[in-house]
């Protein structure tokens, strides 16, 4: 008889172990990361586990080549900056994001202070972030943006220009062999960031295993998550190593999973999760092979987006850091996979249409036809077409200079709505059961620049009698100074906590 088969019989029969936490964070990515790390700095006796279904930490969305590796902070991206119809730019947006990036950068800096983080130069580094657009239309636009965004306290050091001179300082390899009648502006800001948020987040998790109430578990695949007569929640899990099954009992239970985390969060059947749709996006970027033309570029480069298009695919010219190298990379050119994790399953999309969602499914996707088009017209480009794209940016690019990086999986989220019966949103949304028990990170960009905000909001609302001590208060205005105070309304403080993080996270 086949050994396995007696072997898988013999799990079958066991009875699954048993053993209990205060907190499991399902998925060991950025979000678990700072999550994990937050919860150990405000209230150290907190026992923790963190599972992952992979055999290694940061793997999927964290992992640097699966993401743009931007710092978020509303300083190049224009899709958070909408133009209005009388010509006019909302700012709001730009403003809400640049604050949440302030305070994680603010945390950061307290971890390479108190030695967590002993290598910053590793995981965050300086990079201009700029705007670039093209024809009189979009150079209209980004004047008005320019305009607007200069007088807030947060970007008082953003520079515009249309000149061609200057242009060819900031971004040579764009600007060689270029129409000298073509129309072109940009914008441009120095305290940019480009940041390998795989890196962070096995910083994180590697000092949080030197606790003795955490523990991480790789290999381990959540199978359901139910709620046990106590109130308490059961996550079963399946090593994936041996098939044996076993049951962690936690208060509290936080799925920062990626994609995924709207599969795991069904399986808790709480009622604020009905409604919610996931529309997966995929994605692809031109990496260059030419260590000639890396070294030109020192620039994030972002443009405006195509019609339908999904925020995270619009298009720009990175400049990354990843393993101590400089890279460059171009896109992302979107995809449609069924698929809600870059190592996740086919049938991912199939399995997260309940009697509850399809409805605000259907309504979303009639009432973004724009979009089901744009990836259609992405996964059809050739090679020759990638190249087209690139050429806009880059007007000597030669294919063989390039080649393919397959980006992570993006699940956008779907929600109910009175009016349209559904809708898509873009960015990210926290989803937790009334009692604060459980809660689920949906969603994608900016997400991982603005996971310190999320998290202590989170926090706040799941354990609120905790958020509510003076201990509690006085560590989280310790750890980030600014913390229930507007930036943007206050130069002095604004200037004092960016110097700070300048020095401690070596950024110049």
């Amino acid at each position: 008889m086949n050994v396995n088969f007696v072997r898988n019989l013999r799990i079958m029969g066991k009875k699954a172990k048993k053993s209990e936490v205060d907190v499991v964070l399902i998925g060991a990515g950025i979000m678990s990361a700072t999550l994990g790390t937050l919860i150990n700095e405000l209230s150290p006796d907190i026992q923790i586990e963190i599972v992952e279904r992979l055999d290694l930490v940061a793997a999927e969305s964290s992992d640097a080549w699966n993401n743009a590796g931007t710092g978020h902070s509303a300083l190049c991206e224009l899709n958070y900056t909408p133009e209005q119809p009388d010509g006019t730019v909302k700012i709001a947006k730009a403003i809400d994001i640049a604050e949440q990036f302030e305070i994680s950068k603010q945390f950061w800096t307290y971890l390479v202070e108190q030695d967590i983080l002993k290598k910053p130069e590793e995981f965050i580094r300086q990079v201009p972030h700029m705007s670039a657009v093209f024809g009189e239309k979009d150079v209209n636009f980004l004047r008005a943006r320019y305009e607007a965004m200069s007088k807030e306290t947060l970007f008082k050091d953003m520079v515009y220009t249309e000149d061609k001179t200057v242009l060819k300082e900031w971004i040579p390899l764009m600007m060689d062999n270029r129409d000298e009648q073509e129309q072109i502006a940009a914008t441009r800001m120095d305290i940019g960031t480009d940041v390998n948020f795989g890196s962070l987040t096995r910083d994180l998790i590697q000092h949080l295993q030197t606790k003795d109430n955490i523990k991480l578990s790789l290999n381990q695949e959540v199978r359901d998550i139910d709620r046990a007569d106590d109130g308490k929640w059961e996550v079963e899990l399946k090593d994936l190593n041996n098939g044996e099954k076993r049951k962690i009992k936690a208060k509290f239970v936080f799925i920062g999973a990626g994609g995924r985390s709207l599969l795991l969060l069904e399986k808790s059947g709480i009622p604020e999760a009905k409604g919610y749709g996931g529309f997966p996006v995929g994605g692809q970027w031109l990496r260059c092979k030419n260590p000639e033309i890396i070294k030109q570029h020192h620039a994030k480069v972002y443009g405006k987006a195509s019609v339908g298009a999904p925020p995270m695919s619009v298009p720009h010219l990175d400049t990354r850091y990843i393993d101590g190298e400089q890279a460059l990379l171009f896109g992302p050119y979107a995809g449609f996979s069924t698929k809600f994790l870059k190592k996740g399953s086919y049938f991912d999309l199939p399995a997260s249409i309940k009697l509850s969602n399809i409805r605000p499914m259907i309504s979303a996707g009639l009432d973004n036809l724009d979009l089901t088009k744009y990836l259609i017209t992405e996964v059809m480009k050739s090679p020759s077409d990638k190249l087209d794209a690139l050429k806009q940016f880059m007007p000597t690019a030669k294919m063989e200079d390039w080649g393919i990086e397959v980006a992570g999986q993006r699940v956008q989220v779907i929600k109910k709505d009175p009016k349209h019966g559904g809708i898509l949103e873009f960015g990210t949304e926290v989803v937790s059961a009334a009692d604060g028990s459980i809660a689920a990170l949906l969603g994608a960009s900016p997400g991982a620049s603005t996971s310190v905000a999320i998290m202590i909001n989170l926090l706040k609302r799941c354990f609120p009698e905790r958020a509510k001590s003076d201990q509690y208060r006085n560590k989280l205005r310790e750890m980030i100074p600014s913390w229930g105070k507007k930036l943007n309304d206050d130069a002095a403080l604004c200037e004092q906590v960016r110097q700070r993080s300048q020095e401690a996270l070596k950024l110049s």
